[in-house]
């Protein structure tokens, strides 16, 4: 395969997991706003959102304040923003037509529609309920596209880089939307393991979509340590670290057999996944921090996907 086409493909569909992980931070951060006023606290969510996506130094290079109003345009419509839900439909767009000889019929329809219904909207015009439904819309089409992708193409290189790129960008994703309860702080009038605490924990446990499951394993209230197990440590959870890159190493190795050679993005991608085997929750709480070992594993997976492109895509 081409290198070109490998990385159409890769990017595809990064930038259509990127546009569902901003869809579900920007849904975290309304429900997450709507009680620090409450209970009397001064809440920062928004900045927070600009943080945990990476976006925030952008951001004041054109606005004054991190309101509602103008994160929400920011990381949602604005083309000034290379990584909004726009900016990403319009980029997964373009590498999909750059090999639609490549995708199955129904992955093209997906991607073309979803950039024809984007048009559509307009930030200026909607209010908070006809948003949230915009962020449904958003996490549909990428549900679609990646449902579309697993049941359609055949299991050779298109599809083992395809899936790399999901979930590559999936591994980033959780991280820094777990990292988000560390942006949001408690008031000082509220207490760690208080209704606040448990409900912005809950929240993003749902934007995940983990919050049935969070309960199915481990059958008590919400708490931050076993959270971050979940997330982190648990394969049988979908969108957790290691259950990305137990797939990370799989289609790599696919790779590599296919093309009968092994490089650093094979070696780089073991050598986190023996990180999430020898540790657990209890010694990242303890010896590192959950924001420390978060910002590292964002730091090395940002390394191994400089590795991949290197390797397979320049």
């Amino acid at each position: 395969m081409l290198s070109r086409t490998a990385d159409n493909l890769y990017w595809v569909s990064r930038y259509v997991e990127r546009a569902e992980f901003l869809a579900r931070i920007l849904d975290a951060t309304a429900r997450l706003a709507t009680l620090p006023t409450a209970y009397g606290g001064k809440g920062n969510e928004w900045e927070s959102t600009l943080l945990t996506s990476g976006a925030a130094e952008l951001f004041h290079q054109h606005y004054d304040e991190a309101n509602e109003r103008n994160v929400t345009h920011f990381l949602a419509f604005s083309p000034d923003n290379p990584s909004s839900i726009r900016s990403c439909m319009e980029r997964a767009r373009a590498n999909a037509r750059a090999v639609r000889t490549a995708l199955t019929g129904e992955m093209w329809e997906t991607i073309n529609s979803s950039y024809l219904e984007l048009r559509r909207y307009n930030s200026g015009d909607m209010n908070r309920e006809q948003f949230a439904r915009f962020l449904e819309w958003v996490k549909t089409a990428s549900l679609t596209f990646d449902g579309s992708a697993y049941r359609t193409m055949l299991r050779n290189d298109s599809y083992w880089f395809s899936r790399l790129g999901v979930y590559m960008e999936r591994a980033d994703n959780t991280a820094r939307i777990l990292d988000v309860k560390y942006h949001v702080l408690l008031p000082e009038t509220e207490q760690i393991g208080g209704s606040l605490d448990y409900f912005q924990w809950s929240t993003i446990l749902r934007e995940v979509s983990a919050l049935t499951a969070y309960h199915w394993v481990y059958r008590q209230s919400v708490q931050p340590w076993l959270v971050a197990d979940l997330l982190i440590f648990n394969r049988q959870m979908p969108r957790s670290l290691a259950s990305s890159y137990e797939n990370i190493v799989l289609f790599l190795d696919n790779l590599a057999r296919a093309y009968g050679r092994q490089g650093p993005s094979q070696r780089l991608s073991r050598t986190m996944m023996a990180k999430f085997e020898n540790m657990n929750v209890k010694e990242v709480f303890q010896q590192v921090g959950l924001h420390d070992f978060i910002s590292s594993f964002i730091v090395d997976n940002d390394r191994l996907g400089s590795a991949i492109t290197e390797q397979y895509l320049v």
